[in-house]
Formats: structure tokens, sequence, C-alpha cells
């Protein structure tokens, strides 16, 4: 069940646009930025449980991907699209009133990923990875001189970005999805077996996180099976990689006779792994099904909607709604959450589902042990701004990053309007409603 939703006061957002290179500064006059073609929401219409609150710290970001924060509260954010030339901006608030007002940009190239580990800043283009030197302000060092890491990774026209994560062994990650949606030769229903793409893409590649000048064939398929995982995060509480992976699309349009046209818009579940390496989660060849609760063999490869897949394939840890687009996975390691949230999974959830006719929403994995400890629920929810039933506008807001402020607070992006929300817990709003009740 989903937790009480109130309202909130919003924040007023005011920006300038700051435009600085390290050793060389130039700064311009505040301008009104254009506003996206579609209307903002509020903070206040952001749905949240009780004690939660939300406020807006930057807009106009452009396609704000993922994101980081430092760990003196600068925030990196990662662009799909350049804006002004740059790829990557990072964000401060000088005067400390909760908005955002400087912006620095760096980076000629638009991508997705973005991660900070041991006083470096990783970022991926939709072919390459990089990192920059971070000072002990954490700012960037050489911001025109990044380190590229591993250049050669597979880039298609659908499904190109590269996410990526660090572990503390020196080892980044990173998905290459597959740009054939489920194997299939052009124009039929049937599946390439094997399937060709799994030996460079469909899967998740370790390469080295300190090695200059990696190609694609100096990295291991850590994971295969995967079509497209843009969420991951690396769960230093168990030692591992979690993934939140993007299912596969249409079954009836060659396959009526087992999937009805109802069916296809509910099947399969997007799905959370944990993996290994060496692990298989299956895809093109199964693929999981939230109803029955099982995995089951796809129809390209001989399926009939009941036949369940090979064991040798990994099971998700989670499975939520299709078609939501899962494109970030935040392990919260913050005490500013109540306790059932601490060591938890937030995803942001860039699309919506037919079944439950929910979308554009943070959801969350309590864990325990290092596992799932109970079903995922609604955690912040309206960035739509619409009704998804019977549209009355617009989506305003596509959530698509998460990030974890030093203060325990989680920030999340939105890469239709370019918009950065932080969300936040008092404590004491708790509090006071039970010394009332005295």
């Amino acid at each position: 069940m989903n937790k009480p939703f109130f309202s909130i006061t919003c924040l007023v957002t005011s920006l300038f646009v700051m435009n600085t290179v390290w050793g060389n500064t130039k700064t311009i006059p505040p301008t009104k930025p254009a506003r996206a073609a579609q209307a903002s929401i509020t903070a206040a219409e952001v749905k949240l449980p009780t004690g939660f609150s939300a406020s807006i710290v930057a807009e106009d970001l452009g396609s704000a991907r993922h994101i980081v924060v430092s760990k003196t509260g600068d925030i990196y954010v990662k662009l799909a699209k350049l804006k002004d030339g740059k790829g990557i901006y990072r964000l401060r608030d000088t005067n400390k009133d909760g908005v955002v007002d400087e912006r620095v940009g760096f980076g000629d190239y638009p991508g997705t990923g973005i991660f900070i580990r041991d006083g470096y800043l990783y970022t991926s283009s939709n072919n390459s990875i990089y990192r920059y030197k971070l000072n002990e302000n954490q700012e960037v060092v050489n911001p025109d001189q990044p380190e590229k890491l591993v250049s050669g990774l597979r880039e298609k026209d659908r499904d190109k970005s590269k996410s990526i994560a660090v572990d503390n062994q020196g080892n980044v990650y990173v998905n290459i999805a597959s740009d054939n949606d489920a194997c299939r030769v052009a124009g039929t229903g049937k599946g390439m077996m094997p399937c060709p793409l799994l030996d460079s893409a469909a899967g998740i590649w370790k390469f080295k996180a300190n090695v200059p000048d990696q190609m694609f064939s100096s990295g291991v398929r850590y994971a295969t099976g995967l079509k497209n995982v843009v969420g991951l995060d690396w769960n230093s509480k168990t030692n591992s990689l979690f993934v939140a992976q993007h299912g596969r699309g249409k079954f009836d349009d060659f396959y009526p006779q087992y999937y009805t046209p109802k069916q296809s818009a509910e099947l399969p579940a997007e799905t959370m792994f944990e993996v290994h390496q060496g692990d298989d989660a299956g895809w093109p060849y199964v693929y999981y099904d939230h109803f029955q609760k099982k995995k089951i063999l796809a129809p390209e490869y001989g399926g009939d909607g009941k036949k369940t897949g090979t064991a040798k394939t990994i099971n998700p840890v989670a499975a939520f709604p299709a078609h939501m687009g899962p494109n970030a996975l935040l392990f919260y390691t913050g005490t500013a959450f109540p306790e059932r949230y601490r060591n938890g999974a937030f995803i942001a959830f860039h699309a919506q589902s037919q079944e439950i006719h929910k979308g554009y929403l943070i959801g969350f994995v309590p864990f325990k042990n290092g596992k799932p400890s109970g079903p995922w629920e609604i955690f912040a929810d309206n960035f739509a701004g619409t009704d998804l039933v019977k549209p009355t506008g617009p989506v305003q807001h596509r959530p698509c990053g998460l990030a974890q402020g030093p203060d325990g607070s989680l920030y999340v992006s939105d890469d239709l309007n370019g918009t950065l929300f932080k969300i936040s817990y008092q404590a004491s709003a708790k509090k006071a409603t039970a010394s009332s009740s005295k």
C-alpha cells in the first residue's frame, strides 16, 4: 500500500546563468531563460508520503539525464543534448537559499552516465567513458581535458545511452543496450538464433576505472541477456551491482494466437536484477511475467505465453508493471529519511503503465539484508502533472536521474523540461503531529 500523500509549499525559483571556465571565468548577465513547451508543475503538486516535502532547485537545464551530488553539495548534471555547446553542468547554490544560482558548463559531448567515486567524476557519451579529477572543493580540475577511459562502445539510433556505475575495487560498469527490441529478423516475428547482438550489446561490460585508452575489446562482458539497462547502481552493502531493465515491446503483432493486445500492453515486467560476473538475465529468449510470477519462453523462440524459460537464467529480485521505463536506480545510504528507507532502492520511472495507469514517478523497494523485503511502492508521484487515464494536457516532467545529497535529501532530474527537484524529510513535522494528539 502507498503511504498517505499530502501537499507541500512551493519554493519559488529564481535563476541567473553563469558560464565559467576554470582559470578564466566569464560571466553572462542574468537573463530570463526560454521556457519549454510544456508548463512546469509546482513543487507543491508533487505527491509524497507524510513528512516529506519537495522543492524546485533549478529549471530549464535542458535534457537532464543522470545526476550526482558531491560531498560539498555541488550537483553535476549530464545532458542528452548539448546546451550552449556543453554536455555537463555543475550547479551550485552559492547563497544557500535552496536555489541554484551558479551554472558551469563543460564537456562537448551529449550522454547519460555520470558517477562520483574516490575523487573522480566519471561520465559517458553514447560511445565512450571519461573521467575528470576533482579538487578539494569537488570542482573539476581540467574540464577541457578529460581522461578518456573507454571508446568504441556500440552506438545505434535507438537506446544508445551508456549508463555507468563504479565499484570499490577500481572497475567501471557500463550498459550497452540492444537496438533490436526482440532480436527478430527484420520484418518478421522470427527470432535470430543465436542472437548475434549479445556479443556487443544487451548486457553490462566491465572496464578498469583508472586505465586510459581502453577499447571495447579491452572490457569483460560482465552480464548478458539485459535488453536495456538505463538505471544501475553499485550496492556497497552487498558489494554487488544492481540493474533495472527496460522490457521488450510487442507480442501480438506476430503472435495474436498467443497474446491479446491487452496482454501485449501489459507484458513483460520491467525487472530489477542483482548481477554478478557471468550472469545471464535471459533476453531475448525469455522474459519475466509478473502475473504468472515466472520466466516465460519468448514466442520468437518457441514460446506460447505459458512455456517456462530456461532455469540457467537468473531471476529478478523485483518486478514492476510493463513499459514504465526505469531510468535510474539509487540505493539510499543516508540517515535523514526514516529508517525504513535506509539501504532501500529508489527507482525513477520515465514512462507509464497501461496496467495501473500510473507513471512518471519515483518508486521505492524496501531492502533488508541485501534483498527486497517487501513489494515496491510509489514514493513520489504526479510529475506528469496530468491525469494519465483522461489527460487534461501534456506530460510535464519525466523523472530520469536520481542522486543523494550530503544532507540525505533526494534529487530528481527531469529530461523533458529540465527541472531539478529536491525531496527532503522533516522529522519535526511528524513529532509535532504526535505531540498535538496527546
